[in-house]
This record gives C-alpha cells, sequence and structure tokens, in this order.
C-alpha cells in the first residue's frame, strides 16, 4: 500500500495533469471555430468546381479526353494519399484515417496490385511506416505552416500531376476525414485521379441554353483538371484541421473528466489510509496510559 507521502505526491501529479488537459481543450475550442468556418466556405467551391467540370466533361469525347480525366487505362499502380495531423492527443482520429488507408492498400496488394504511399501529417506516417514502410516513396511535413493555405495543397497536387506525367501511377485516391461534428469525423477516400464525370460531382442543368467553349472543351479541362486537384486536396487538409480540433477538444474533455474521477478516488484512498493511521495511533496512546 502506498504511503500518505505517495499519494500525496500523485494527486499533485494528477491535479497538474488536468490544469494542462484543460488548457488545451480551451485552445482546441478556440481554433475549432475558425477550422469549422474554413471548412464550410470551401465546401461551395470545391462543389461547385466539381460540377462545372461534370458539366464541362459531357461534351468531351473519350477520344479527346485530356490524361488527368481518361487516365492510362490502366490500373496497377496506385497511389495512396494519406492525409493526417501532425499531432497527437486527437483521440482515434489518425488511427481511423490510417486504417481506412491500410485496408485499401491490403485490399489492392491482394488482388496484385502495385502500392505507392505519400503521407501528409507526421501521425499517418508514423502508423503505416509499420506495415508500409516500403510503400511510402514520399512525406510532405506541415509541422512548421501555422494555417493551412492554398499554396500547400497546390505543392502536393503539383508533385502528384509530375508524378503522373512520369508514368508512375495509374490511380491516385487521397484518404482524409471530413469534419461533421466536434464528435464525428468520418473518414474518406476520394479518388483524384482519373477524374471521372461521375466523381466530379452532379453536373448543373443548363436550363436548355446551349454553351459554345473558348477555347474548345478539351482545352479547358487541361487547364481545370490540374487546379481542381489542389482544390480537393485544399478542402481535405481544411476539413483535417476542422477534424483534428473536434476531436482534440472532445479527448481532452474526456482526459480532465478522467483526471477528476482520478482524484477524488485518491482523495478517498488518502483519507482513509490517514484515518486508520490517527485511529491506530489513538489506540497506542490510550493502551500506553492504561498500562501505567
Amino acid at each position: 500500500m502506498p504511503s500518505l507521502k505517495d499519494l500525496r505526491n500523485r494527486i499533485a501529479s494528477v491535479k497538474a495533469t488536468q490544469k494542462i488537459t484543460k488548457a488545451m481543450q480551451m485552445v482546441a475550442a478556440a481554433k475549432l471555430r475558425r477550422a469549422q468556418e474554413a471548412a464550410e466556405a470551401a465546401r461551395p467551391y470545391s462543389q461547385r468546381m466539381s460540377a462545372v467540370l461534370a458539366n464541362i466533361a459531357q461534351n468531351v469525347s473519350g477520344d479527346d479526353a485530356p490524361k488527368l480525366m481518361a487516365g492510362t487505362g490502366k490500373d496497377d499502380v496506385h497511389l495512396l494519399i494519406v492525409a493526417t495531423a501532425e499531432r497527437g492527443l486527437c483521440g482515434g482520429f489518425n488511427s481511423q484515417i490510417a486504417r481506412l488507408a491500410r485496408e485499401h492498400a491490403r485490399q489492392l496488394l491482394a488482388q496484385g496490385k502495385t502500392v505507392k504511399i505519400i503521407t501528409v501529417g507526421k501521425k499517418g506516417a508514423d502508423i503505416l511506416r509499420r506495415d508500409f514502410g516500403g510503400q511510402i516513396i514520399d512525406h510532405v511535413d506541415l509541422r512548421e505552416v501555422k494555417q493551412i493555405g492554398f499554396t500547400n495543397a497546390d505543392q502536393i497536387g503539383r508533385k502528384l500531376i509530375a508524378l503522373f506525367n512520369k508514368g508512375e501511377f495509374d490511380v491516385a485516391t487521397l484518404f482524409y476525414s471530413q469534419f461533421k461534428s466536434v464528435i464525428n469525423q468520418v473518414p474518406t477516400a476520394q479518388q483524384l485521379i482519373p477524374a471521372s464525370a461521375g466523381d466530379a460531382g452532379e453536373a448543373v442543368s443548363a436550363g436548355g441554353a446551349i454553351y459554345e467553349y473558348e477555347p474548345d472543351a478539351a482545352a479547358i479541362l487541361d487547364d481545370l483538371l490540374p487546379r481542381n486537384i489542389s482544390v480537393q486536396i485544399f478542402s481535405a487538409l481544411l476539413e483535417n484541421v476542422a477534424g483534428e480540433m473536434g476531436a482534440k477538444m472532445s479527448a481532452m474533455d474526456n482526459a480532465t473528466r478522467n483526471a477528476g474521477d482520478m482524484i477524488n478516488k485518491l482523495s478517498i484512498t488518502y483519507n482513509r489510509q490517514r484515518q486508520a493511521q490517527i485511529t491506530t495511533e489513538l489506540i497506542e496512546i490510550i493502551a500506553g496510559a492504561e498500562a501505567l
């Protein structure tokens, strides 16, 4: 049984931890509002871009379709872009994204496909390195980035297009977590390359109007498709930031509550042991007085 001094030290230690988790919860709550607003503001643009591509793609035949939409004609080599957080202490947020990517990779390997992985975020890289260290070909470090911007997503998008033009892969799939609420983040897989009209989104009705494209639709797609890849990656990164803050706020709230419960239990144990020690000392004093 621990001594009274050990119990006092442990209670003090848990109280200090509780202060830290409470502070982290408040910081996450403050950042969550801005991150949620940014993610929600990016959704209409991302969805509208997909709708525009879907409309234009209807006017392009298979032979005239850009390579980013037509693909290589094969699906032998798959590139997985796994976007997670740079830091932990956010519950199962990172592990859920990594689990979805891991299951997808194992299914592809079971079918005899070649899998390559690019990780965005330290935690996803650490998790996937255990099972797929040989498949990781690149890592994007965003630890020094204070606020995610379109430039960060555009750099990743350009890297993907460069690899695709070199013939490094046939299909590229992005894994991230879609923000629903503070306690609900949904791991999502989104195919980026080749982009199809069905995956790009629902085409907007033209209301019977006839559009003429200048230059032609294929040339417009050549310009919009690379931009759309960066837009989708940017939207996914913003969703990840909001999901991370929501998961961290929830996790730190639970940690603060657990610390409070542990303090109560330790305090009860301390008081009981102290009372038992006082009772023992009183009995010894009374017994000594009676002996005299």
